[in-house]
């Protein structure tokens, strides 16, 4: 473990030291705060609508609010997430440093595991500017905290998967437009694979990576989805450790 810390304060700090992460970090806050006070808007406008009287005791921040709040930033993650990766393994190979990264007395491991460690904590950071806008609720309204604390946990091992498949491509790929490509096409077809299925409980329903996060949103946390997001994380990192591995015997 002492291999990783060197690898993951290396890239984290290229992270910071180009305009990238700051581009992502802005470029991620304005979306979500524009969606978030467009969900709260229009939950401030039902409240006063006279046709929705009736029904005032459905209305409540986290079905309104909250839940369609998590559901865009995991959109938008999809789209962001394969920009974050792209450059983790590929830009060695660009920069003429993989020959040498690869055949240092550095373990494999410790170099995948600390290039994943450095994205988690840019991954972390937007989450955590995201967490801005829900503090507007808890100061002006009482949304369920319960269910706010584990959708963010829900978006933490969905982003945290996100990041170990793009590892891999990005270990497979000879340049990051073609890295960020095949992580898009991996996470979009797993994503979409749950609309194929009638049920969650059938393989195809259960692969889909957005099934697995929606109980996390209301409040839910099960054994399955922590099961299914830690081996995804798992498989995602193996994988690329097993490409590399190959590519340095050749």
């Amino acid at each position: 473990m002492n291999a990783v810390y060197p690898i993951f304060k290396r890239e984290l700090r290229s992270y910071f030291a180009s305009p990238l992460a700051y581009v992502i970090l802005v470029v991620f806050q304005i979306i979500s705060a524009r969606f978030f006070f467009l969900y709260l808007q229009g939950f401030l406008h039902l409240q006063f609508d006279p046709s929705f009287q009736l029904h005032r005791g459905e209305l409540n921040l986290n079905n309104l609010v909250v839940l369609p709040y998590f559901g865009t930033i995991s959109i938008v993650l999809l789209l962001i997430i394969p920009l974050i990766t792209m450059r983790l393994i590929a830009d060695e190979r660009k920069s003429y440093t993989a020959e040498l990264l690869f055949t240092s007395p550095i373990k494999l491991r410790s170099i995948v595991l600390g290039k994943f460690l450095a994205a988690l904590v840019l991954l972390i950071i937007m989450l955590l500017l995201s967490s801005l806008n829900l503090f507007v609720l808890t100061v002006h309204g009482n949304p369920d905290m319960g269910a706010v604390f584990s959708g963010y946990l829900g978006l933490l091992l969905l982003g945290a998967s996100f990041l170990s498949i793009g590892i891999f491509a990005s270990s497979i790929a000879g340049n990051q437009l073609v890295a960020a490509v095949i992580t898009f096409g991996i996470l979009l077809l797993l994503w979409l694979v749950g609309a194929l299925s009638d049920t969650e409980s059938s393989i195809l329903g259960y692969i889909s990576l957005i099934n697995h996060f929606e109980n996390f949103g209301k409040g839910i946390i099960e054994l399955k989805d922590l099961a299914y997001y830690l081996s995804l994380i798992y498989i995602g990192l193996f994988l690329a450790h097993t490409a590399l591995d190959s590519e340095r015997w050749r």
